[in-house]
């Protein structure tokens, strides 16, 4: 799965999807897909990425407090 840097608009290739659906963890692990070299893993605030259209991301995915 592909979201979006929100500062910089360089796509990330989320390598752990099961932290990107917990609410619980802020952070994910993911590879910047800038340049012509691949990156190496690193870890991203999901505060900070958006999907490719701009969409933010599900509260569900972002809120542990969702439901109240």
């Amino acid at each position: 799965m592909y979201l979006k840097d929100k500062l910089h608009g360089d796509l990330i290739e989320i390598l752990d999807t099961g932290a990107l659906f917990d609410p619980c963890r802020e952070e994910v692990t993911g590879r910047m897909h800038a340049g012509e070299e691949m990156q190496d893993p690193a870890g991203f605030a999901k505060a900070g990425l958006v999907f490719p259209s701009g969409e933010a991301l599900p509260r569900c995915w972002v809120d542990p407090k969702y439901r109240s």
